[in-house]
């Protein structure tokens, strides 16, 4: 991509000004902060504006302000009132979709906290948040009006937490802004949290195509001293008092870490300028979390730490879906008849739009595994396989059945990724090619 630009400058200059010159057009360099509540049940879903805040500076893309280049399980977007024409919009999913296809969600209402960031606007704007359901039908939306200029929008001051920057590969304005946020470490464990974050972005920055990319990045880290070292761990009875509210055993899943306090992430990171946020929690127990564009939240000190940050990295920065399958739901998030918005995965209903245009001539589709996938758990050998076996087994494109949790009517690109097992140490070429597809849309 570099290449290519160096080769036409003057169409790129020609580009990034008209790109400057509409956002500037409409927003201040400035964040507006949105604080949302979304509750219901299984079946009912409604969502409520809280409140409104400003910080100092948009860490934010400047440049394709209008359309997501991944949907989501939900948009937020800025319109012109008088027009209705939108001026910013972003996608995401939410803890709280997730938990609407849970048992509990059946009999069970429940309310959870979302934050969401745009540029800051010049004039009234119409916000309008959206949630779609699992055939990518608008199933909640609210619609309402902010005034830049009224006195109700808090302005967000420095909160006095500890800081450092932890990776700078250009300016804020051209780079994908990244803050580590502290959970769980005491004053006294300050130093351990900025060497663990130091720790994360390696592993990030250690794979690719993060690796080749890094001067796209920046990374800050916030340290938030904690009354309790660890996490809360609910199954045994530990409740621990940390600044953010984590925990294990979300939706009753031993290995499910998360928090449902996003008020309390966003207060912390305060005045940070930042896009995507990592939650490292100072633990050696298994557990972790990636929501896309909301939260990565990973355990600090398991041995598996390096493969499964960038497992959940690859959920909250790059919206890439699991690609294993342990056991068909009743009520699975891939239907037969919608075609998944994560790249990595397909019902085969618009199998055009993923990965075709990289399959070799005549592959079959579905694809068979081949042998050395099926006579064993290939997890416990992987270590154990020659270079050449794991190459076919992480690089050879197909259309191979069993992913997104089902092990019928959802297929993956390859048989082994670094999003499907712990144990394959890179993305395959079709989560590779998604990746830098992203990064270059908020960059280029």
């Amino acid at each position: 991509m570099r290449r290519w630009i160096l080769a036409i400058p003057a169409l790129f200059l020609a580009w990034s000004g008209l790109y400057a010159q509409e956002f500037d057009a409409d927003f201040e360099d400035a964040t507006l902060r949105l604080d949302y509540v979304m509750c219901g049940d299984a079946h009912h879903q409604a969502i409520y504006f809280q409140r409104a805040l400003k910080t100092s500076e948009w860490a934010g893309r400047r440049n394709n302000l209008t359309k997501p280049l991944l949907e989501g399980n939900g948009q937020i977007r800025v319109l012109d009132p008088e027009t209705g024409a939108c001026l910013y919009a972003n996608s995401f999913s939410t803890l709280f979709q997730e938990w609407q296809v849970t048992t509990e969600a059946l009999h069970v209402q429940k309310a959870f906290e979302n934050c969401f960031q745009v540029p800051f606007p010049k004039r009234p704007v119409d916000v309008e948040i959206s949630l779609v359901d699992t055939h990518r039908k608008v199933s909640s939306c609210l619609k309402h009006r902010i005034d830049p200029k009224d006195i109700l929008i808090r302005r967000v001051a420095d909160n006095g937490l500890s800081s450092a920057v932890v990776w700078q590969g250009g300016p804020l304005d051209k780079t994908i802004d990244i803050v580590i946020v502290a959970e769980g470490y005491t004053e006294a464990q300050k130093g351990k949290f900025f060497s663990d974050a130091q720790r994360a972005a390696r592993a990030i920055f250690r794979h690719e195509p993060f690796a080749t990319l890094r001067d796209k990045f920046a990374v800050r880290a916030v340290f938030a001293p904690s009354h309790d070292s660890g996490v809360s761990v609910p199954r045994r009875g530990e409740w621990k008092d940390t600044p953010l509210e984590s925990h294990y055993d979300t939706f009753y899943s031993d290995r499910y870490l998360t928090t449902s306090s996003m008020q309390k992430v966003y207060d912390v990171i305060g005045t940070t300028p930042f896009e995507h946020i990592i939650v490292l929690v100072n633990t050696p127990i298994y557990g972790g979390g990636g929501i896309f564009n909301s939260v990565t939240i990973m355990d600090s000190d398991h041995p598996t730490f390096n493969a499964v940050l960038v497992h959940e990295f690859g959920h909250a920065f790059g919206g890439l879906a699991d690609e294993y399958a342990y056991g068909d739901q009743e009520e699975t998030p891939y239907p037969a008849d919608t075609e998944p918005w994560e790249p990595n995965i397909t019902t085969l209903h618009d199998f055009g739009a993923k990965w075709q245009d990289m399959l070799p001539a005549g592959t079959p589709i579905p694809t068979e595994l081949d042998e050395l996938d099926t006579k064993q758990d290939v997890r416990r050998i992987w270590h154990t396989l020659t270079p050449e076996q794991k190459a076919q087994l992480n690089l050879k494109l197909g259309v191979y059945e069993g992913a997104g949790y089902q092990t019928e009517g959802v297929f993956r690109p390859v048989q082994e990724c670094r999003m499907r097992i712990n144990e394959c140490e890179e993305f395959c070429p079709v989560c590779s090619r998604a990746l830098v597809r992203l990064i270059d849309y908020y960059t280029e």
